[in-house]
């Protein structure tokens, strides 16, 4: 896409949100994308939303800038304040189902971002650009915007009204000794009172809003963010550790011997909890998730869907789904229940929720028993390779046409994956960067290895700078 402003930042407009670094995504650009967002409400016949704001320290002056431009347009426009992204969704209901997030979600903290829903449903790629082309018309950076300094503020009837909702859904038959980490984002306050209002003992890390990010980013998927949550759920002898990210729509959860779930591990155990009341339905999952979901799925009597990678998807797919697909989840800890429960977006605190309510059914259940039927799988992480100049299409080209000599079952929903009996090998051109992301995934580590040679082997003769990398990053 040809941008005629050579200075406008394109790149921070990603296939499932807006996202960057505040020195690109400043108050003058921010005025500039509210405008593409009024009109995509107007477009839609909306005349009122809600807007949310995380931890971030420019949050609520953007939110304010927002909130300004849709007064001008004759959009009535409230401000939910400091929130999580899953209240927003919640309180949007009553805004006909409209809702603007200032978030970077697990960025760090120089960074900020927009996501929205527009009668509910996320934006697709194509409505994200069409804000991109909007802005850069009435973008300039020079007509500097002022506005006087906005606090941070929380409002309580919001944080009531979503606490009474999951309350209401949730019943725990026994409580639970609770270690939740907030990694300083906008959900922690208010997954805390659920948790105890629920009768759980909470110890809680990190559980104020704090823009400053003082330890790091609030990523919970990286494992040396959950030292401190690990440790603690060590000291305390807890049940359990709930880590949410900086907007709190991610969950990764700790047993109490201390061992980090991962996804796929947790996603299995939410498709058995969903298809046991909905027998034959379909469970969604991205292509980043291992052959142990899918494998899962169809062993329960459920029908396993792989979709593209990207929670705004799973989300739309899901919700026009008419009632077919249950629930889904992506290997990045988004988990979306529509089970009949919970509200078709995703959650991270809920997620936690009904995992709790599910060990309380049984006198003593624990996780570590519960997912005992999901071992842990031998895998990589996602890991960011160059381009090296390469063009992406023509690599993933290249790899599919010597894919066919593998025997393996290839899929072209999202880049390249390959799915053995085994495990599978997936490479994917990033939608915000120039480098592909690889994953591998085995059943025991020689298999592991093998796969991951596998794809080395198809790239060493005209990628191999790029084959190289995926050998180094072992």
């Amino acid at each position: 896409m040809n941008f005629k402003n050579k200075k406008f930042p394109s790149q921070i407009f990603r296939a499932y949100d807006i996202r960057g670094n505040i020195s690109l995504l400043t108050p003058e650009l921010v005025k500039a994308i509210a405008y593409g967002l009024v009109a995509q409400y107007q477009q839609a016949g909306q005349t009122q939303l809600a807007i949310g704001y995380d931890a971030r320290l420019t949050s609520p002056e953007y939110a304010e800038i927002i909130r300004q431009v849709c007064e001008e347009n004759q959009i009535q426009a409230t401000i939910l304040g400091c929130c999580s992204t899953p209240l927003l969704y919640f309180i949007a209901r009553q805004f006909d189902g409209n809702g603007i997030m200032l978030t970077a979600s697990h960025n760090p903290k120089g960074d900020n971002g927009i996501k929205w829903i527009i009668q509910h449903e996320p934006p697709s790629p194509d409505m994200i650009q069409h804000v991109a082309i909007s802005a850069t018309h009435v973008f300039d950076p020079a007509q500097k915007v002022t506005i006087k300094p906005v606090q941070h503020e929380i409002v309580v009837q919001y944080c009531l009204e979503y606490q009474h909702a999951l309350l209401q859904d949730i019943q725990l038959k026994r409580p639970f000794k609770v270690v939740l980490d907030g990694l300083n984002g906008s959900a922690g306050r208010c997954a805390a009172l659920v948790l105890k209002k629920i009768g759980c003992e909470v110890i809680e890390i990190r559980c104020n809003a704090d823009g400053h990010f003082p330890d790091h980013a609030p990523d919970p998927s990286q494992e040396k963010h959950l030292v401190e949550l690990r440790k603690t759920v060590l000291e305390q002898q807890a049940d359990i550790g709930i880590a949410l990210d900086g907007d709190g729509d991610r969950l990764v959860l700790i047993d109490e011997c201390g061992t980090i779930i991962s996804a796929d591990r947790l996603l299995s155990l939410f498709a058995e909890i969903c298809l046991k009341t909905h027998p034959g339905h379909e469970v969604v999952f991205d292509v980043k998730c291992s052959t142990m979901v899918k494998n899962t799925v169809c062993r329960l009597g459920g029908q396993a869907k792989m979709i593209r990678t990207g929670s705004s998807f799973l989300r739309t797919y899901i919700a026009q789904s008419k009632g077919r697909a249950i629930f889904g989840g992506e290997y990045s800890g988004h988990y979306v229940f529509n089970d009949g429960r919970g509200f078709g977006y995703d959650d991270g605190l809920y997620a936690g929720l009904r995992v709790l309510e599910y060990l309380s059914q049984q006198p003593d259940l624990t996780l570590s028993k519960a997912l005992k039927i999901y071992p842990e799988r031998y895998c990589t992480e996602d890991t960011y390779i160059s381009t090296h100049s390469e063009v992406p299409a023509a690599v993933l080209h290249d790899v599919e046409l010597k894919s066919h000599d593998f025997g393996a079952q290839l899929s072209k929903i999202d880049g390249i994956r390959l799915d053995f009996e085994d495990g599978f090998g997936i490479i994917r051109a990033s939608n915000t960067g120039e480098y592909f992301t690889v994953r591998f995934d085995a059943d025991n580590p020689v298999r592991l290895n093998a796969i991951r040679d596998t794809f080395v082997s198809m790239l060493s003769d005209r990628y191999p700078k790029i084959a190289q990398d995926i050998l180094d990053a072992q």
